[in-house]
């Protein structure tokens, strides 16, 4: 006998998405989470469920993040039933702004490629610097233009966790916060020791962001994944002026303002940096300038997760069937598809062939 069918191991969005699914499923589900402890990637995230822009050159991501963003309407009706949160899900369409002429040719190369590599199912246009003044009134002379795809919208993304927390719950699963410091493998069943104790289940997916790092190996996975820092600026509400969510800036329902996108190399280190906050509020000033006199309320940093090609990594062991991983950094744009898609080929015991692609084993082809 096993304490679960499965255990996941990660309370962030994507474990928990996987764990949601799974237990709306019928399985047996816990989720291991280390609490606010935890290099918590929805912290400082966007909060952008994107489209454009995702998967070019591998149209296996591309058509997984398409496939994601299609179920979110029905996503978003589920969490807001079962916890009674509204996360703020909205799909406008988003854009994607060009300060100068080389970001243009650039952004119109990439979105003439997702459009040839998927057989016209990815939807996106490039827009003039006039018609993109049109859509979003107010901006500066440092737009030139921005590519546009109706595909993209955006949602609070703490909301998102709480509500798949709650949705998680409601379901039967269990959340215990313990941290997992090891796990065996035995006769088909997966042993996990946590800070509290020991527990046994008949699946296991690894969801835990950089943790997976450590633990993948006692499975038999590799999972080679690193921080990236991001910085976000937080305005005071300001009357609602942005319509459209953008790769830059996005309005809250609420009113306030996000400004951010920055890029950092500094280990685990998810403070501030001042000189980065000050480029974030220059940028943000150049592109909207009434944001010039608007009051910077917050500001804060977080981990990314990224693999070497900025792709998802998904795989399943051999070595010990029924253990999972899941890394990603677009955690947000795909809890659709791991709630309903990747719990279902977990609960099955096997990932289907079009994951193949994001498997690890794509770093050692030669």
């Amino acid at each position: 006998m096993t304490d679960y069918d499965v255990v996941v191991v990660g309370g962030g969005v994507i474990g928990v998405s996987v764990a949601y699914g799974l237990a709306r499923s019928g399985q047996k589900t816990a989720v291991f989470d280390e609490g606010d402890i935890a290099f918590r990637a929805a912290r400082g995230n966007f909060g952008l469920i994107w489209v454009q822009g995702k998967g070019a050159g591998c149209p296996e991501y591309a058509a997984w993040t398409r496939r994601s963003a299609d179920s979110w309407k029905e996503f978003n009706r589920e969490l807001k039933s079962l916890s009674g949160i509204d996360i703020g899900y909205h799909r406008p369409g988003g854009l994607d702004l060009c300060l100068s002429s080389k970001e243009m040719s650039a952004r119109t190369r990439l979105i003439s490629r997702l459009i040839d590599e998927s057989d016209g199912q990815f939807q996106g246009t490039m827009l003039s610097q006039e018609v993109t003044a049109e859509r979003l009134p107010g901006i500066g002379p440092s737009v030139l233009g921005a590519s546009f795809s109706p595909m993209d919208g955006h949602v609070n993304p703490l909301l998102l966790l709480r509500a798949l927390h709650t949705a998680f719950q409601v379901k039967g699963g269990e959340l215990r916060i313990e941290t997992v410091v090891d796990i065996s493998y035995e006769k088909s069943i997966f042993e996990v020791t946590t800070t509290k104790g020991r527990t046994s289940a008949k699946k296991i997916v690894l969801a835990a962001g950089l943790g997976n790092q450590n633990l993948a190996p006692k499975v038999g996975l590799n999972v080679p994944v690193r921080p990236e820092r991001g910085q976000i600026l937080v305005t005071e509400r300001l009357k609602p002026f942005l319509r459209y969510p953008t790769s830059l800036i996005r309005q809250t329902e609420e009113g306030s303002v996000l400004l951010g996108d920055s890029h950092e190399e500094v280990g685990f280190d998810d403070g501030t940096n001042p000189h980065v906050m000050a480029n974030i509020a220059q940028r943000a000033r150049s592109i909207f300038p009434h944001l010039e006199k608007a009051r910077i309320v917050r500001a804060w940093g977080a981990l990314r997760i990224l693999a070497a090609d900025g792709l998802p990594i998904y795989d399943q062991s051999s070595t010990c069937p029924g253990a999972f991983t899941a890394s990603s950094h677009s955690g947000i744009t795909l809890a659709a598809a791991h709630a309903q898609d990747f719990s279902k080929y977990v609960a099955e015991g096997a990932l289907p062939s079009q994951l193949e692609a994001l498997s690890e084993r794509r770093f050692h082809v030669h």
